[in-house]
């Protein structure tokens, strides 16, 4: 597809993405959700970003003109936009967001009315009305069919209550120190605000946005600015969110930032344990370490990988009828209190892990060993096939013959090539991934 991505449709703001792409793009997903209207209402919610204001004018104007009715409710967290499109009954969500990426960048992406991310298949329905120019004239509406907007600025306890619900009513945080890092995107005001109810000292930082700091060296991308702040003001644990809050990078102690695979193996026996694990199972990406797997089976526990992306995960979750997954990244899914990743969410969790075993973060949380895996972002021009690429299916045999695991891919947003290596001798993947990143970038 030319406009969909792994995760909605993205790219650098008022340039791939500008006024007229996206109220065509508003228009298209208008008259897609059009076919089921049960409430003719959508809702819009986005990140802390400039160019938000753009883009969102701009998919009310492409929303009133085939004739919906649109709900405003400015920044909030991604995984919010999922839970208040079906507890506001509307027939579809959208987010504005292009989650971890630069401020210059934005996003737009669809749910569908019980709050679920949009499969291929209606995306690509989706993207063939938007190349339909006929389909689109024909159905802008006059009159008093012409569709209205509103801002609702109150929804905000909506979410917080359900997140608060989320965590254990015998459990308080009182007496616990956290230092949070709010990306200064979209949890800048709900983050503080569910911790220090629930009873934490929370000392929060990155929580100013200004329309062009998100992400901007802080957050989930790093973490290791708020290790230091741990340490400094001898907190519990650090918790960073990014942009659009949707991901969780989690500090223990001593200030060190815990593995996405070791947060995934911890929570997943944690429920077990707790018997709230459904199929004693996990889902998560070709992109976890087999430490995480191994480590599963030996609590008897399997491990499901799918693509990359949070969406794939959650579409196996459904059809294994699996109630917890994630991403090596951050994006942590408890079917249960989520219809996606939500940092937040997913921070009460660990939190309550923590409380319950009554140690320290970096024990609670650290309980295998990784095995040595590199990853490598390389920049390219072109994104040329991967089997086009002469002489790369012979390198790659010859590392998978000395028991090593790879994956390599383009990513799915920016003009990158992605490739990791993993295996149990560090120096061996340490030399094979030399090998690759220069074959690579004479090739590429």
């Amino acid at each position: 597809m030319k406009l969909f991505g792994t995760d909605g449709v993205r790219g650098k703001a008022g340039e791939f993405l500008d006024a007229m792409t996206t109220m065509k793009l508003a228009m298209a997903a208008g008259i897609f959700f059009r076919k089921h209207s049960y409430t003719n209402k959508i809702l819009v919610g986005k990140d802390t970003r400039k160019s938000g204001y753009m883009i969102e004018n701009a998919l009310v104007s492409g929303l009133t003109a085939v004739g919906y009715d649109v709900i405003q409710i400015g920044p909030m967290p991604t995984p919010a936009i999922a839970y208040l499109t079906e507890s506001m009954r509307c027939d579809a969500g959208i987010m504005i967001s292009a989650s971890h990426n630069p401020y210059d960048d934005n996003g737009v992406k669809f749910f569908d009315k019980h709050g679920n991310k949009l499969g291929v298949g209606c995306e690509k329905e989706i993207e063939n009305i938007y190349y339909n120019d006929d389909l689109l004239l024909s159905s802008q509406v006059i009159g008093k069919e012409i569709g209205s907007s509103k801002r609702i600025d109150d929804v905000i306890g909506r979410y917080i209550v359900s997140i608060k619900s989320s965590f254990p009513k015998d459990l308080t945080l009182a007496g616990m120190r956290i230092v949070l890092d709010c990306a200064n995107g979209a949890a800048y005001k709900v983050g503080p605000t569910i911790l220090e109810e629930l009873g934490a000292d929370v000392i929060v930082v990155n929580d100013k946005p200004n329309g062009y700091n998100i992400n901007e060296q802080c957050g989930a991308l790093h973490p290791e600015n708020i290790g230091k702040l741990v340490t400094e003001y001898r907190a519990d644990i650090g918790i960073a969110l990014d942009g659009d809050a949707d991901r969780l990078v989690i500090i223990d102690e001593k200030g060190e930032v815990v593995d996405g695979d070791k947060l995934l193996g911890s929570l997943c026996v944690f429920l077990e344990d707790e018997n709230l694990l459904q199929g004693k199972s996990c889902v998560a990406t070709v992109m976890s370490n087999k430490a995480l797997e191994d480590y599963l089976n030996s609590h008897d526990l399997k491990l499901h990988r799918t693509d990359v992306g949070d969406k794939h995960v959650l579409k196996t979750m459904h059809d294994e009828s699996i109630n917890f997954g994630g991403e090596q990244s951050g994006h942590i899914i408890f079917g249960d209190v989520a219809k996606t990743g939500d940092g937040l969410a997913s921070a009460l969790q660990v939190l309550a892990l923590i409380l319950k075993s009554g140690k320290k973060a970096s024990e609670v949380l650290n309980t295998f060993d990784l095995y040595p895996q590199l990853l490598v972002n390389l920049q390219v021009s072109e994104k040329i096939p991967l089997e086009d690429i002469e002489g790369l299916a012979a390198i790659l045999d010859g590392i998978r013959k000395k028991g090593m695991r790879d994956l390599i891919r383009y990513s799915g947003t920016e003009n990158k090539l992605r490739v990791l290596l993993e295996g149990k001798d560090e120096k061996l993947v340490k030399s094979k991934m030399d090998e690759l990143i220069t074959f690579f970038k004479s090739n590429l």
